[in-house]
């Protein structure tokens, strides 16, 4: 059955799911991550570039050649469920999705400012009987 932890308390979404897919590469991970439009996936995608500072995660889009490989262990998407793996999935759209199940392991981000779409997603997810796993970042800081 899919592992499903949650995240809450992101002050900054993005930032949180470079931290997370940084620890899954060291960890030989790979990640996909489901995005709500292209605005947000461009914008994950240059902050990947550049973290952590002193490197870059590599990642590319679905469509990248060899990606979900040891070279791009990361994956972006916001147009479905394309996804070269089934390893782990960080979730950052508004609702949960359809095709999750099929991963390993997911991973919800609830942000400071969208609690309520969070607890929504993790009835979601409790009421089809998944174990959850919760991660509180407001109080780790």
């Amino acid at each position: 059955m899919t592992q499903i932890d949650f995240y809450t308390g992101s002050a900054d979404k993005l930032r949180t799911a470079c931290q997370l897919c940084h620890k899954a590469m060291l960890h030989g991970r790979l990640t996909a991550i489901s995005l709500p439009d292209a605005a947000t996936s461009d914008a994950l995608d240059r902050l990947l570039w550049h973290y952590p500072d002193t490197a870059f995660i590599p990642h590319g889009r679905c469509d990248t050649t060899n990606a979900g490989s040891a070279e791009y262990p990361v994956v972006l998407s916001h147009s479905g469920d394309n996804f070269p793996h089934h390893d782990m999935l960080i979730n950052l759209s508004r609702e949960c999705l359809p095709f999750f199940s099929r991963f390993d392991r997911v991973i919800e981000i609830v942000g400071t400012n969208d609690s309520h779409q969070g607890r929504e997603r993790y009835k979601y997810y409790r009421d089809r009987g998944y174990e959850i796993r919760h991660f509180d970042l407001a109080r780790a800081n």
